[in-house]
């Protein structure tokens, strides 16, 4: 098999989807965009960075927060066109302070609850 940079399929802006999972626990915790250089920074580095679509630059999680990501393994899916990243979470994953983003359940009405405790307020993650 090939070198996984060369391997993986991105959309129309060089960006591929990443599904970051607790190694420990299996519970996903965040997605968000990588290209080849976030790929590359998350590999060596050893903990996740990412593309900001609305930013338009790369960041670390955990770089502000604190709530670092220590990578422990990322593989590729069967088609290629997504990366599973399973890490050790430090904190929350979300900014929102919840462990993970997915935090809302939908209702057989389709409404959304919250259904996790809340870690901290981003106000206590995010201080000036």
């Amino acid at each position: 098999m090939g070198n996984i940079f060369d391997s993986l399929k991105t959309d129309e802006h060089g960006l591929i989807c990443a599904v970051v999972q607790d190694a420990e626990s299996g519970e996903v915790l965040m997605v968000a965009w990588m290209d080849r250089e976030a790929l590359k920074r998350t590999l060596e580095g050893g903990k996740t960075c990412f593309f900001s679509r609305s930013r338009q630059k790369y960041w670390v999680k955990g770089e502000t927060s604190g709530h670092f990501q220590v990578v422990k393994e990322v593989r590729a899916d069967c088609d290629l066109d997504a990366v599973l990243v399973t890490v050790e979470q430090t904190g929350g994953a979300c900014h929102e302070g919840f462990r993970s983003c997915f935090y809302r359940a939908a209702g057989p009405d389709g409404s959304l609850e919250v259904v996790e405790e809340r870690l901290k307020s981003p106000e206590e993650i995010y201080k000036a």
